[in-house]
């Protein structure tokens, strides 16, 4: 039987402290409101009523996940940003310190959680929600050619 996967797993070999700096990430994400969670091998994927919004574990240098939103997040705490569709952008994060989880990260967080409900399908292209930080030239509001991928 393979092996059914858990936050706890995820959790067990981590340092305390950033075992705490992971459970305050996850309140922040489930505080957000209805949030499904989907535990694998690699990581824990945190889901809205229409996709995946956020992921999160524990690492050796903090917490490390995904958040998706629509507009490119420029800022240290943003490792890498990709492009998921024409609309979206996934940026991979890394939180040291508590400190690190502020009212920045808990604005991207429900930002994040607005696209897990689906709410960028909602918006037309003059009518999209602004950004939380953008660069120049990096908003991609013509068209949502979202795969249904999570």
């Amino acid at each position: 039987m393979d092996h059914v996967w858990t936050v706890e797993d995820h959790l067990r070999d981590a340092s305390a402290e950033h075992v705490a700096l992971y459970r305050e990430v996850e309140r922040l994400i489930l505080g957000q409101g209805a949030v499904t969670v989907s535990v694998s091998r690699t990581t824990i994927t945190f889901k809205g009523r229409r996709r995946g919004f956020a992921g999160a574990r524990p690492t050796a240098k903090g917490s490390r996940g995904i958040s998706t939103s629509c507009a490119r997040s420029p800022e240290p705490r943003i490792t890498r940003v990709d492009p998921y569709t024409a609309r979206l952008f996934v940026h991979q994060y890394v939180v040291r310190t508590p400190d690190d989880v502020d009212a920045t990260f808990a604005a991207w967080v429900h930002e994040a959680f607005r696209v897990g409900e689906g709410d960028h399908l909602r918006a037309g292209p003059t009518d999209h929600p602004a950004p939380l930080t953008s660069q120049p030239g990096s908003d991609d509001r013509d068209g949502d050619h979202d795969d249904g991928r999570t």
